[in-house]
């Protein structure tokens, strides 16, 4: 199993992957560049980068690699466990971790995590089949300076032909000119007339749909009728939930909420998605509950049996 091609996969459709327990691939927009000094041109692509504080399971991943598996999410969390344990393990012993079609990891003396991203791979799906390419430099401004120097040395003046001037050229401008400004007074009269005609219509048709309108009246009694009353009871549906919520997680998406529902569904649990918090993530709970007490038993429960990140949330 080579964890790194699933993430190359998801980069394609989401901007963060997180792998649980070790950190988070970003990925971000990034324009074409053109180079000048080497005359090369990239196409849009997605830049990546690494952040060890997003380490909590959002469950994306992990569900991922299951359905494409064929196993249970359990057994597919237990299996990146371990290969998560064997990249800490190989960064704490000071060496380099390279990830296919991601990048190079190192950790230096503070602790810190640093990564050099790989730039083998596009993951942005709109530039694919665009490589790279370098444009011929023009010539332009060579070609320029050698006819200056050509100048230089062999100087040469320009004489412009004088042309033959005819009599009755100045006559068929001046006749030209008349002709094109009676053509245009024609054509404003024209257009004055019927815009006139036009007009006269227009208020013609107007006084015919007033006359119409007060004989029309005429014919309907001006008391106001007196309508039913009616009253109307509005039930909701919007089920009652109870105050203590054992939070499964909080998640960026609300498709990733939605599927984290239906797999506690599957497992017997009565999963609801309870809405968003102030940080903007959709939460879904395990379970809700009036009585405190039965919501801690059943917590201790949940965390024994099925994630140790679950906690209990009591709204008043």
């Amino acid at each position: 199993m080579v964890l790194e091609r699933y993430i190359s996969d998801l980069l394609y459709r989401y901007n963060c992957v997180v792998v649980p327990g070790f950190g988070g691939f970003l990925s971000q927009y990034k324009s074409s560049v053109h180079n000048i000094q080497s005359h090369s041109f990239s196409p849009p692509s997605k830049s990546l980068s690494f952040n060890k504080q997003l380490s909590s399971n959002d469950g994306l991943l992990v569900s991922y690699m299951a359905e494409v598996e064929k196993c249970t999410y359990e057994e597919m969390l237990e299996k990146v466990t371990t290969v998560v344990d064997t990249w800490k393990h190989t960064l704490n012993q000071g060496n380099r971790l390279t990830l296919e079609n991601l990048g190079d990891l190192k950790s230096n003396k503070d602790g810190r995590i640093l990564f050099q991203p790989s730039y083998q791979l596009n993951h942005l799906t709109s530039s694919f089949g665009l490589s790279s390419f370098v444009s011929t430099p023009i010539a332009r401004e060579v070609l320029k300076k050698e006819v200056l120097a050509m100048e230089e040395k062999v100087p040469f003046i320009i004489t412009p032909e004088r042309r033959k001037e005819n009599s009755l050229r100045p006559y068929l401008k001046y006749a030209a000119i008349f002709l094109l400004a009676l053509s245009t007074g024609l054509t404003g009269y024209r257009l004055y007339n019927e815009g006139l005609n036009q007009r006269q219509l227009v208020v013609e048709k107007a006084q015919e749909k007033v006359a119409k309108s007060i004989q029309e009246a005429t014919f309907f009694d001006t008391a106001p009728l007196e309508l039913p009353t009616l009253t109307l009871k509005v039930v909701s549906e919007k089920p009652q939930l109870g105050i203590h919520h054992i939070v499964a997680g909080a998640f960026r998406y609300k498709a990733n909420a939605d599927k984290k529902i239906r797999l506690l569904k599957r497992r017997g649990f009565d999963a609801r998605y309870l809405g968003t918090n102030n940080h903007g993530l959709h939460m879904v709970t395990y379970s809700s509950h009036s009585d405190v007490d039965e919501a801690l038993q059943n917590l201790r429960s949940i965390k024994n049996t099925q994630s140790q990140d679950a906690w209990l949330l009591s709204i008043r």
